[in-house]
């Protein structure tokens, strides 16, 4: 499969027994560490051109997490051998497992996007003090605001079996996601990178798992990691953050924009009516050079 504008060698880890994730590491050995989150159902492809923007000067890491992009996929039944349990506390786990093994215990910039964001801010849990700076694409660190309605679209995978099935038969949420989370028209080789490696019922397996671990109410697995992360969240707002987002985005809308910049406040925030979910495919001629000219302004501290 052919991936446009991805120039990259991926790398290979084992982060528990017989599961390999794949990973980016782009960039000087000895660059400040640049650690990039993707979501739901995209994958390191989403970061390919802010990884180009960067890598001269960057170390980029960009894993596609378990499940994901060019990763492994392996099953969670009671039975598999190897097993995974596609929860949000697995994904924590499998960042924390891939950075020590890189040997990367310092400092990092978090740059975060969909689902990457809870993941992120759940690893930065463990040690804040590590967060450097923060790059933050449309995207959650808390749970759905109150005035925020859930949509249908995410509901027919969450709670219905129906859904499930056909998401994973037709690997429809890819898919569409690809076709309907911009503004701009994607080419047709974008949209095949973004959605192909899904296809079949086997590689769909974590678009829907995702989607079922979405945390609504007290008792759902993720809800207790996402609150901690909530509260958590003002604490960074003395550091460098960098807020790029979508305002044309069904899931992360207004809502979550306006959560992040009331925890924020001192962040540099660029909202666009005229870009979608993906916010670095409708806008990443604009967001690569002003990321870059942020991190370039806010050095970290040696």
């Amino acid at each position: 499969m052919q991936f446009p504008d991805y120039p990259f060698t991926p790398h290979r880890i084992e982060v528990r027994p017989g599961i390999a994730m794949s990973y980016l590491d782009e960039g000087p050995r000895d660059g400040e560490v640049v650690v990039m989150l993707h979501g739901n159902p995209s994958w390191s492809y989403y970061w390919r051109h802010l990884v180009l923007g960067l890598r001269d000067r960057y170390r980029c890491i960009v894993p596609d997490h378990v499940g994901m992009g060019l990763s492994d996929r392996p099953d969670d039944g009671a039975s598999a051998q190897p097993h995974y349990d596609y929860t949000l506390q697995s994904r924590v786990d499998d960042l924390d497992t891939l950075l020590a093994k890189l040997g990367i215990t310092g400092p990092v910039t978090l740059a975060v996007h969909d689902w990457g964001g809870m993941i992120g801010f759940g690893w930065a849990l463990r040690d804040p003090a590590r967060i450097k700076r923060l790059i933050i694409t449309n995207t959650a660190a808390f749970p759905l605001p109150a005035a925020k309605r859930f949509p249908a679209r995410l509901a027919m995978g969450r709670d219905s079996k129906l859904g499930g099935w056909l998401i994973r038969r037709f690997n429809l949420f890819a898919r569409g996601a690809a076709r309907f989370g911009t503004v701009r028209k994607l080419p047709a080789g974008v949209r095949k990178a973004y959605a192909g490696v899904y296809d079949g019922w086997a590689n769909a397996i974590s678009t829907l798992r995702f989607m079922q671990d979405i945390p609504l109410q007290v008792g759902d697995r993720a809800m207790p990691l996402v609150e901690a992360s909530a509260k958590a969240l003002p604490g960074y707002a003395d550091r460098p953050a960098f807020i790029g987002w979508g305002l044309r985005d069904f899931v992360f809308d207004k809502h979550f924009f306006d959560g992040f910049c009331a925890a924020l406040p001192n962040a540099e925030v660029h909202a666009y009516e005229d870009a979608g979910h993906y916010a670095l495919e409708d806008k990443h001629e604009a967001l690569v050079p002003l990321i870059r000219q942020f991190l370039d302004a806010h050095p970290l501290q040696v």
